[in-house]
């Protein structure tokens, strides 16, 4: 049969809803994704499927665990929504070969997607992903069961993954060190799948709940933990006096987080905070990985501490297979998705979030304070970022123009070399600035790091003027 037009991006494939995103394009992912478990682990196999809270999850999650249970797979279905973490992890603890998650993440309303897990708790590589594509060209006949039928032949078996996901974090966090210190937090759950978690965790006099209620339609809103997103949890942390604000995206493996005065701590900050107390204070070692967006002060934190560091292309699929292989700390990435030693191999919202406030109770420091404390030690870093929704031709044309020399300089600093591993990486004399389509969506995104919020942004403003892409629809601080 032809090769349909079906992709798999930054981390997973993803399409609007009834275009693309069909059941039937979800049977064609769902039928290569089998053949490619036969060929890899053999015919004795079993994989973890769940979903979000997005449009149609439950009956989207429903049908590709018929396709694949009707292919002999044995399937552990997730009872209820759950985050993908929790999926991830149970494909490790529940001895799978894969986990799949039905999710568009943190992508608009309009979208769905489906991600693969690997056994070892973590995304698919890069290598996986693309074997998957390829069997898409030559799928094999099979016989459909319906879900209920496959559920009463007990090829399917539904299992509660949430709550004993929650169960493991108990055991990973001090969870009574945070209750005990009296503190309170604000969730925002942008109505995604990790709501009602921290609420479970630290009890419901402990917390301040935002947009913790079913609404697949998420009101409109991409569930993403940027900070133009979050303004009514900024407020909440302050008028509530609360010691920190977390926000997870749609599946919750993203973070966003606020101090106690309502200021946005943006990822870079949070995983230069994680190397500090996990090595400083748990006196843990181990590698730095990050990906090609993220602040350079992981590098200058790599070299004070004597710990190696690894630059990937952009999307955990990239550091997860380093961490599995080797030894690493700390791996992260400047969307909000990052992993630590001694959990799973994973970006998980809800842990990370939780692990920053444990590191506040134990240190006795406010989140400010330990922000500063970074500022203090290696030097003052600030970012910024503009996000671009423009056609495929300016898009083209930019991308054309920047791999033909590109910026010579950039507001009145010269660019010195150009990085080309994931996009285009000016470094100027003083920061640097990216230049980079996304992957999953019709979008080119624009980074910067300075030493300065002034100069960060001015990178940005002047190379988006000089590619002729200024006053972006979607612009991020």
């Amino acid at each position: 049969m032809a090769k349909p037009t079906i992709k798999f991006g930054t981390d997973g494939w993803r399409a609007v809803i009834g275009a693309q995103y069909t059941f039937d394009n979800l049977e064609i992912v769902s039928r290569a994704t089998a053949q490619w478990l036969r060929k890899t682990y053999g015919n004795d196999l079993k994989i973890v499927i769940g979903h979000d809270t997005r449009f149609q999850g439950r009956a989207f999650s429903e049908h590709a665990a018929a396709v694949m249970a009707s292919q002999g797979i044995k399937v552990i279905f997730a009872e209820t929504f759950t985050t993908t973490p929790s999926i991830s992890w149970g494909a490790k603890a529940f001895g799978c070969n894969a986990g799949i998650v039905i999710t568009a993440s943190h992508n608009p309303p309009s979208y769905n997607g489906f991600k693969i897990k690997a056994h070892f708790g973590g995304p698919a590589s890069p290598a996986m992903i693309k074997a998957v594509e390829d069997e898409m060209t030559d799928l094999e006949e099979y016989t459909f069961k319906s879900f209920s039928t496959l559920v009463d032949e007990g090829v399917i078996v539904m299992r509660d993954v949430a709550t004993e996901y929650l169960d493991l974090l108990r055991e990973k966090l001090d969870i009574q060190a945070i209750k005990s210190s009296g503190i309170k937090v604000a969730h925002d759950a942008m109505y995604g799948a990790g709501q009602g978690a921290i609420q479970a965790l630290l009890g419901e006099d402990k917390v301040i709940a935002l947009h913790h209620d079913l609404n697949p339609g998420f009101h409109g809103q991409a569930p993403e933990p940027i900070e133009k997103n979050l303004k009514e949890l900024s407020e909440a942390v302050v008028r509530e006096g609360c010691a920190a604000g977390l926000a997870n995206d749609g599946d919750a493996d993203r973070i966003g987080m606020y101090d106690e005065n309502g200021t946005f701590v943006d990822s870079h900050q949070l995983l230069c905070l994680l190397v500090k107390y996990l090595h400083e204070v748990q006196g843990l070692s181990g590698d730095i990985v990050k990906t090609f967006s993220t602040t350079s002060m992981l590098a200058k934190m790599g070299e004070t501490y004597g710990l190696k560091v690894h630059t990937t292309p952009i999307g955990f699929k990239h550091i997860g297979p380093i961490i599995v292989d080797g030894d690493v700390i700390v791996g992260g990435e400047e969307s909000g998705g990052m992993a630590v030693k001694g959990h799973i191999p994973e970006r998980d919202g809800i842990y990370i979030g939780l692990l920053v406030v444990e590191m506040m109770v134990k240190r006795g420091k406010k989140l400010s304070e330990l922000v500063q404390e970074l500022y203090d030690q290696f030097g003052p870093h600030s970012t910024y970022r503009i996000d671009v929704h423009t056609t495929p031709e300016k898009k083209e044309n930019v991308l054309k123009t920047l791999s033909e020399g590109g910026l010579k300089s950039i507001f009145g600093r010269d660019v010195v070399e150009v990085d080309t591993l994931d996009g285009f990486k000016h470094m100027t004399t003083n920061g640097w600035l990216l230049v980079r389509p996304s992957g999953t969506e019709p979008v080119l995104r624009v980074y910067s790091e300075a030493d300065t919020p002034e100069g960060a942004r001015g990178l940005v403003t002047d190379a988006a003027t000089q590619l002729g892409v200024i006053e972006p629809e979607n612009a991020t601080a």
